[in-house]
């Protein structure tokens, strides 16, 4: 994996994601390491982030480096008319790894094939969101112990959420069967059902999933996003398709756990943060120690 851009989650394979879920669980043993002194990154945001920024940021904190980069376009070159092109190399002159986040589906590859030091793609457009990928897989095999014969429901935005169509691509190496939850505007796009067929692996569509939920290891709520939508009217007649609320648990499996990858708007009651299936801000605290194990693997520090 040493100098090796992580892009999509399909540039790493079934092994390299056991590699990197293995070498997070020694991180959560122990975070604070000088593996990382004269080592920078840059983080290059043309969109928000909370988690995934923070998260990076800490990971490089917390293993002796440095971090350089913006967390708005607006306060970059960017704002005076300067390429993606431009940008990339000239960051990478500064720095031995650049973590982007990018509006366009397609730039983070971009970047990674211009660039001379590794990219890791932290969310283009709709496309693909790779290290939440991998957080995520963590996230499971923690609380499920293993990522084999996992029941996981995806709801709400499967059209637009890059997060869901990395999870579906990792978790498709294993023996999952999926339950897509989402109204007709928000289906999972049909390139990703054509994968699974051809993987021989069992799906299921829903427009509800009250009467099913019993069967759920795994839910994986998502939020409707404002940003993917060119018109607000049908963002409205949207955003509030799925809520899930705490008397939905009632007889749902003892193993049951919620995942999200934030921000949450409306679709997880507030009530449902002190349940004990509730784990999505465990989920985001992993995201720092699956990313230390993703950083230290592309430096080739361990």
């Amino acid at each position: 994996m040493k100098n090796k851009s992580l892009v999509s989650i399909n540039d790493y394979t079934k092994d390299e994601y056991l590699k990197i879920l293995n070498l997070a669980e020694t991180f959560e043993e122990n975070p604070v390491r000088d593996l990382m002194s004269g080592k920078v990154v840059a983080t290059l945001f043309f969109e928000p982030s909370t988690r995934t920024r923070l998260s990076f940021e800490s990971a490089v904190n917390r293993l002796g480096g440095k971090i350089i980069g913006f967390s708005d376009s607006n306060s970059s070159s960017v704002s005076k008319g300067e390429t993606l092109y431009d940008t990339i190399k000239t960051v990478s002159n500064y720095c031995d790894l650049i973590v982007m986040r990018h509006p366009l589906e397609g730039s983070a590859r971009f970047a990674s094939e211009i660039s001379p030091v590794p990219v890791i793609n932290a969310g283009d457009g709709a496309n693909q969101h790779p290290s939440q990928t991998l957080l995520d897989l963590y996230s499971i095999k923690k609380t499920q112990g293993k990522l084999d014969e996992i029941n996981i429901f995806m709801v709400g935005d499967l059209k637009y959420g890059r997060t869901v169509h990395s999870l579906l691509m990792a978790m498709s190496k294993f023996k999952t069967t999926f339950h897509f939850i989402a109204p007709d505007e928000l289906k999972m796009p049909e390139e990703y059902k054509l994968f699974l067929d051809s993987l021989g692996l069992r799906y299921y569509e829903h427009r509800d999933f009250t009467d099913i939920i019993s069967e759920a290891d795994i839910i994986y709520m998502t939020r409707v996003q404002k940003e993917r939508f060119s018109d607000p009217i049908e963002y409205e007649k949207t955003k509030n398709a799925y809520i899930l609320r705490e008397h939905m648990l009632k007889n749902t499996k003892h193993n049951l756990k919620i995942l999200h990858p934030l921000p949450r708007v409306t679709e997880i009651d507030t009530c449902l943060d002190i349940n004990p299936k509730a784990y999505y801000f465990v989920q985001a605290l992993n995201g720092v120690f699956v990313r230390q194990a993703i950083i230290t693997s592309i430096l080739g520090l361990i």
